[in-house]
């Protein structure tokens, strides 16, 4: 059977060398063998296992839960190539809306012209942000507040804009990650004040001298009620929501009195 170096896989991969040896040094990805000087030989089936391994990350899987499920008797390739096609198939047609609508935006900007329907602000996130989430923003907040969140995220030039978009994405991805530790740990209130910071900005408040404690905690709660908000990869994760509410409401009760 034909087996290749550890060069040869990254080649074929794009997964550098040094990420190759940290996945062999944590057990996600073992070479098949190794020579008597030590280097690593991959065969069919850890090419195979890294690929799984590559899906997984692009749905954006911490690489503990890589190996979980992985490692799992149960697991099987075929089930996860299929749900693999799924779950990609979902995230090309989103992307497909992400572009046009960030072209949307930015011909509006570039124009320097006020969109005629902010609801375009929203079309490509998830279905919450969308005209529903439009809809039910303006009956918990108040329809001044949502247009004036509207108005000021339309201040924000194209670069800006997708920064800030980016950013939050980022944030809740690292939050995730961290979401079995406590809470009122540091790491997790440090992300929560720059989520707190991201949020009062698409909200349009960043400016104002009321600290929005009580919309702050709002929205932790509305995390835990609605589980479209902490929707990862199309799956519903309660303890997350949970997760986030308490580190938030933690925040608000220690940072925004």
């Amino acid at each position: 059977m034909k087996t290749y170096g550890v060069k040869e896989v990254s080649k074929l991969s794009g997964v550098t060398v040094r990420t190759l040896h940290y996945y062999d040094k944590i057990g996600l990805l073992k070479p098949r063998n190794r020579t008597e000087a030590g280097y690593r030989h991959y065969g069919q089936e850890e090419l195979l296992r890294l690929q799984q391994i590559l899906f997984y990350r692009e749905l954006d899987f911490p690489l503990k839960e890589i190996s979980e499920v992985l490692d799992n008797p149960d697991f099987n390739l075929v089930d996860a190539l299929e749900s693999h096609k799924s779950a990609l198939k979902k995230r090309g047609d989103r992307i497909t809306t992400l572009l046009a609508t960030v072209e949307n935006t930015l011909n509006h900007l570039k124009k320097g012209k006020k969109m005629s329907k902010p609801e375009k602000l929203y079309e490509g996130l998830p279905k919450e942000m969308g005209t529903t989430y439009r809809k039910e923003a303006m009956e918990t907040y108040g329809k001044d507040a949502v247009e004036h969140s509207e108005n000021e995220l339309l201040k924000l030039d194209k670069g800006d804009f997708e920064r800030l978009k980016k950013d939050l994405d980022q944030i809740l991805k690292d939050l995730f990650a961290l979401r079995n530790e406590a809470p009122e740990n540091q790491k997790v209130q440090q992300l929560i004040a720059h989520h707190y910071s991201v949020i009062r900005t698409f909200w349009g408040t960043s400016n104002t001298a009321d600290k929005q404690a009580k919309a702050y905690n709002g929205l932790g709660q509305l995390y835990v009620n609605d589980p479209r908000y902490t929707a990862i990869g199309g799956e519903f994760h309660p303890e997350y929501a949970t997760f986030l509410q308490k580190a938030m409401h933690y925040f608000a009760d220690k940072e925004l009195k």
